[in-house]
């Protein structure tokens, strides 16, 4: 009798392990994926405009309806955690044109930041870095970077690190990160073994198309660091006005439509964290300024080439992890 009843306790027992094991990893479970699930939104080449004129491709003359836009649609967007510029945020480098663009900003409900643009500070132009910086912090108090390229850590298990890829000794759409930076990146990923990386910049470490004239001068020695490490790597580009997405075995390269650029598109991003894998999830998001859109579409030689493929406007890619 004393046996079977040690028998049934010795049941029970195991049950209510096993229950209270099954909970503690159900509840580990849910908050691992409360806490690795990443949203942001990448606009790129806004070209905010004061003029009402437009280029003979860019409709920049409906720059500050377009961007108005693009922050309603983010904002109607749940969980957004945060909205990256890729540059080129205003079209002619001045003051009062950065002055005009950042009041648009104050309606998104996002933390957001930037990376530099060849229009926003160009050889000869009159807005230089320093004093772009300084007008920005006063709409936006979550940047307090003292350099024109930094580091932020959006949420645990994610690093967002900012390059900026523009030359300011001379008048070009190349770009160049520079000895100093290279060092800087190389650094920031090595003190981060175990996060996914975002890299944020304005001309793209892997061209979207060939362009010499607009191209990354030393985009072979960043990509030597970017292949040093075993990391999740995702890159957001901007400049080339295109769709495409390329990936690199555990590198991931995005370069994102222009918002004045048919097909005035910009990019949502969700990123989930696991154990063993990252998922990157990147949707295209266009304009619902249809007269805008289809303007546009006329000023262009071909609407396919901008817009890409399906697979380089709208993808899930997952990264194993090692």
């Amino acid at each position: 009798m004393k046996r079977k009843e040690n028998s049934i306790m010795n049941t029970i027992k195991n049950w209510s392990i096993s229950i209270l094991l099954a909970g503690v990893m159900f509840l580990g479970v849910q908050c691992y994926s409360s806490t690795s699930s990443l949203k942001f939104a990448q606009l790129s080449d806004t070209h905010f405009y004061t003029g009402t004129d437009n280029t003979t491709y860019k409709m920049i003359g409906r720059s500050g309806e377009l961007l108005d836009d693009a922050i309603a649609q983010i904002n109607e967007t749940p969980n957004v955690n945060f909205v990256m510029f890729t540059g080129d945020l205003i079209d002619k480098p001045f003051e009062k044109e950065l002055s005009a663009f950042l009041p648009h900003t104050e309606k998104i409900n996002a933390p957001w930041y930037f990376s530099f643009g060849n229009h926003d500070t160009m050889f000869g132009g009159y807005l230089n870095p320093k004093l772009y910086m300084e007008l920005v912090n006063k709409y936006n108090k979550n940047y307090k970077f003292e350099k024109t390229y930094y580091s932020f850590v959006p949420q645990k298990g994610y690093k967002a690190i900012v390059l900026d890829s523009i030359i300011r000794d001379r008048l070009t759409s190349n770009g160049r990160i520079g000895e100093t930076q290279l060092e800087w990146l190389d650094n920031e990923i090595k003190n981060s073994p175990k996060d996914t990386i975002l890299i944020f910049m304005h001309v793209p470490i892997i061209e979207p198309f060939n362009s010499p004239n607009h191209r990354l001068e030393d985009a072979d020695k960043v990509e030597e660091i970017l292949n040093k490490y075993k990391n999740p790597i995702a890159v957001f580009q901007g400049h080339y006005h295109v769709a495409k997405i390329t990936q690199k075995e555990n590198i991931v390269y995005v370069s994102c439509p222009a918002m004045v650029t048919y097909p005035n598109a910009f990019r949502m991003i969700t990123i989930n964290n696991y154990r063993n894998k990252v998922v990157i999830d990147i949707q295209d998001k266009e304009t619902r300024l249809k007269d805008v859109q289809k303007l546009a579409k006329l000023l262009i030689f071909s609407s396919n080439f901008y817009m890409g493929e399906e697979k380089d406007r709208n993808a899930v890619i997952t990264i194993k992890r090692n």
